[in-house]
């Protein structure tokens, strides 16, 4: 007989070593001068192995060197056990039909990554034993050995490590090979009482009674764990090495049946853990999503009020708009802005357990994302800051408008008061009965008025341009002003109609005038117009103003100084007024002249023009002294300005920077808590220390207020905005602090920074850890590696750490469910209800889609789709 040469290789599997393959291949090749009772052995363990699958599709083997000889029930045995369908054998009897059918069968062996040396189906069909039981050893490592993973061991290692920890516990038994390790029987009862201790007593059992002890053990597992009997009793206890492969063979079926239990709580414990992760998450997107729809609807009606442009007719309307939008920016505006920073932690929160769970980030509804907010917000405060520019124009307006109004009044009223009699004056008809030297003096009186008339025309064109002035800054009360102008025009017009009729008519009686004195003429004509411009300089010496700035007031000085230019200028004028009326004197006391009365040219006095300039001059020093007082009150609004903005332009970004900073130290994982804690409390005494600063910028505001300073172009910043970026910060620190330290002050029960066992015990327990007496101890080595009888906050954290990095993946889920379904691709209701908790059972029913398949019954539903969908690799 030629050797066989067996050689596995499993190329999906990466723990399994071509060293252990060619050591099974030299133990097959020992195995060809088989020892009698060791064929016995495989005989039998083989057949029932074989049997246990076959049975499955009806049918079994009596001699398993020929019932495999037609390929048929092999074919049949390799569909039973891979769940695959295999190609059509072919049904006719003759050899050659044998030899196709065995082939298929050794194709499909090979198809699963196993090689096949020297194994031909020639020999199957020829019924060779030796080949015979080598296939039918290199089909059960490939599909009931090779699966089996323990602790990062696989196939025969993986077996012996699960069977050395099942039985560790149990006395006089040493599970160290697959031989002589079972022949008293106390392994395999040990192994049975570890998952069934109701089927046997081991305490009643004996180390001198192999054969009790080994039949024990085949009755028990044939009728309470559907293991059918594989070996005989005396065949094990009277052979000195039993056979390893049909005691391998024989065990691997107590793992399948005792590992499947194990792997179902298992699965069980994961979907609950992951689900219950998942609507935990599921109510925190829920949250976000409320509060951004409220905050986003808030935006929304907040931003048509900041729209409205409509200005008010009056100063005290303006300034109740003014008042209104201070309370917007006080009472209605901070809790939102606390409002939006809350939303982005939230979202950091929320993003942060996703990536901690090994979900997929979370993506809120069109609209809503933070980017989202954050435009919107943005949208809102260039409304609010147009907003606030417009009400401050509108107030600047309404100011300007106030004094062109009280300008208008104060000349139509001087004008007005002027032209009071002039047209019964004009009008008069005196000239008719006058003599010759009083028609010459109404001529002479009737110049001086034209003079005079003349000189009020600019006073008129004034009165109109502030009128138009007024119009075209949409004054409310513009039909009054209106209306007094047109008057005054009227009357302008009327006056300088009944002056060209009264010259006319005082020409015609040119010739009766002979003489007439030329010193009272000069004198009215020149005094006239000299006192028109102490009226007005004396109207612009007392003129109110009002400035918002250091270059308005220098506006102003500067015309004050070119006014003060032209005094020397006008001082000359007045000697020259006074000299005319001492020329009438001096002629009159010359030629004898008895001056009686006034002068009849004009009402104008020497001692008016000289009260008038006095007057005048008594002004000059008091506007001088308003302007300076009007330009340190400028230059202190500036430097409160300039200090305002230097201080703002500092702490605003300082405040911008530590917001980043601590949200950094509570995103980030690097680090143990306790440093994190110590850089959060570093953080927060920074900010106290800080706090000085803020009272210093509210010390300039404050004064910035009582100066009516409104604008500052050397800042963006506001009070309001540093007030709110101020709390925002303190409130950030302190929540971010006592997040960190309450989750394991809720544990320490004895408030010393260490838990004692049995309160570490009921911490897990809480967080839902189902604590067996070995699965503790091994996690306390963990936790308290040098046996201090505590557990340290930094050792809790670094355990915990672990836990929440060992994340489930979509396969690990669908796996678990598989293994709940029994293997099939669909699960059933009364499966989730039976396996799992009822509040996860209901959940899963609720969200799972129907399974699409003709072999599935009515409500069966599709786990596949919703394992994907938890972990964002399709829609629920």
């Amino acid at each position: 007989m030629t050797a066989i040469e067996t050689q596995v290789q499993y190329s999906s599997y990466t723990m399994t070593t071509t060293e252990e393959y060619m050591t099974q291949e030299d133990s097959w090749d020992r195995d060809l001068l088989l020892d009698p009772a060791w064929e016995k052995q495989q005989r039998k363990t083989f057949t029932a192995w074989c049997n246990s699958h076959l049975r499955k599709a009806g049918t079994q083997i009596e001699n398993i060197e020929e019932d495999f000889r037609n390929g048929l029930k092999l074919m049949l045995l390799l569909e039973v056990i891979s769940g695959e369908r295999l190609p059509k054998p072919d049904k006719g009897k003759m050899r050659f039909h044998k030899i196709a059918n065995v082939n298929k069968a050794l194709d499909f062996i090979s198809s699963k990554g196993v090689k096949l040396v020297s194994i031909g189906a020639e020999e199957i069909v020829d019924g060779n034993v030796k080949m015979t039981l080598g296939m039918i050893w290199t089909i059960i490592l490939r599909f009931a050995i090779q699966d089996i993973s323990v602790e990062e061991t696989s196939a025969k290692e993986g077996l012996l490590l699960w069977c050395q920890r099942k039985t560790a516990p149990y006395r006089n038994v040493n599970v160290q090979n697959f031989h002589i390790s079972w022949k008293d029987g106390l392994a395999l009862c040990a192994l049975i009482h570890r998952h069934r201790p109701d089927l046997i007593d081991y305490s009643k059992l004996r180390k001198d009674d192999p054969i009790g002890n080994l039949n024990t053990a085949f009755e028990v597992a044939e009728k309470y764990l559907d293991i059918p009997k594989m070996l005989d009793a005396d065949d094990i206890v009277n052979t000195p090495k039993p056979d390893e492969k049909a005691i391998m063979t024989y065990v691997s079926c107590f793992y399948h049946a005792f590992a499947g239990a194990e792997q179902a709580e298992t699965a069980a414990n994961r979907i609950c853990k992951v689900l219950a992760v998942n609507q935990e998450n599921e109510k925190l997107m829920e949250e976000y999503e409320k509060l951004a729809s409220e905050l986003l609807e808030w935006i929304r009606r907040t931003i048509p009020w900041l729209e409205n442009r409509v200005a008010e007719q009056t100063m005290h309307a303006m300034q109740q708009k003014l008042e209104d939008f201070r309370d917007y920016r006080r009472v209605h505006k901070p809790p939102k802005v606390q409002e939006k920073c809350q939303l982005e932690i939230n979202f950091n929160t929320l993003q942060t357990k996703l990536r901690l769970s090994n979900r997929p980030a979370f993506m809120p509804s069109e609209g809503k994302m933070v980017s989202d907010i954050a435009n919107a917000w943005k949208g809102l405060e260039q409304v609010e800051k147009g907003y606030e520019e417009w009400l401050l124009t509108e107030i600047r307006r309404l100011e300007r408008l106030d004094h062109l109004a009280e300008k208008f009044k104060q000349k139509s009223t001087l004008h007005e008061s002027w032209t009071t009699g002039k047209e019964e004056l004009l009008s008069q008809k005196d000239y008719e009965s006058a003599s010759l030297m009083e028609i010459r003096a109404l001529m002479r009186k009737h110049e001086a008025f034209e003079s005079d008339l003349a000189a009020h025309q600019d006073r008129v064109e004034q009165i109109a341009a502030i009128a138009q002035e007024l119009n075209e800054l949409d004054y409310y009360d513009a039909a009054t002003i209106n209306a007094r102008c047109q008057g005054i025009c009227d009357q302008w017009d009327n006056l300088g109609t009944l002056t060209q009729k009264r010259r006319e008519s005082l020409e015609r009686v040119e010739k009766l005038w002979e003489t007439i004195d030329q010193l009272y003429l000069e004198f009215a004509k020149r005094a006239a117009p000299f006192n028109n411009w102490m009226d007005g300089a004396m109207e612009d010496l007392q003129d109110m103003f009002i400035v918002h700035s250091i270059e308005e007031i220098q506006s102003l000085i500067t015309a004050h100084d070119q006014f003060k230019a032209t005094l020397p200028e006008a001082d000359k004028e007045r000697m020259a007024i006074m000299g005319i009326h001492n020329e009438i004197l001096k002629i009159a006391q010359t030629y004898g002249i008895k001056v009686v009365g006034e002068n009849p040219y004009t009402v104008l006095s020497p001692q008016d023009i000289s009260n008038k300039w006095e007057a005048v001059k008594q002004l000059v020093p008091m506007r001088d002294q308003t302007l300076q007082e009007e330009v340190a009150r400028q230059q202190s609004n500036e430097r409160l300005r300039r200090q305002f903005g230097a201080q703002a332009n500092i702490i605003g970004p300082w405040i911008q920077t530590k917001m980043e900073e601590i949200s950094h130290v509570s995103i980030d994982i690097a680090g143990s808590l306790e440093e994190q804690m110590s850089n959060l409390k570093t953080y927060e005494q920074n900010i106290i220390n800080y706090k000085s600063n803020i009272d210093k910028l509210e010390g300039d505001h404050q004064l910035s207020q009582e100066g009516l300073i409104f604008d500052n172009k050397h800042t963006n910043y506001t009070m309001e905005h540093v007030r709110v970026g101020w709390e925002q910060l303190l409130t950030t620190i302190a929540r971010t602090i006592n997040e960190f330290r309450a989750s394991f002050n809720h544990f320490d029960r004895k408030r010393n920074g260490m838990m004692d066992p049995d309160d570490f015990r009921a911490c897990l327990i809480s967080m839902g850890y189902d604590l067996g007496e070995v699965e503790f101890a091994r996690i306390m080595t963990l936790v308290d590696p040098n046996n201090t009888g505590v557990v340290t906050f930094q050792a809790f954290i670094d355990f915990m750490t672990r836990e929440t990095a060992e994340t489930d993946t979509a396969e690990q889920v669908m796996a678990s469910f598989k293994i709940l379904a029994s293997d099939k691709m669909y699960i059933t209701v009364e499966e989730l209800r039976r396996e799992l908790p009822p509040e996860q059972a209901e959940y899963c029913i609720s969200r799972m889609t129907k399974y699409i398949g003709g072999d599935a019954p009515p409500g069966a539903l599709d786990y596949i789709s919703f394992s994907s969908a938890l972990y964002g690799e399709s829609d629920l």
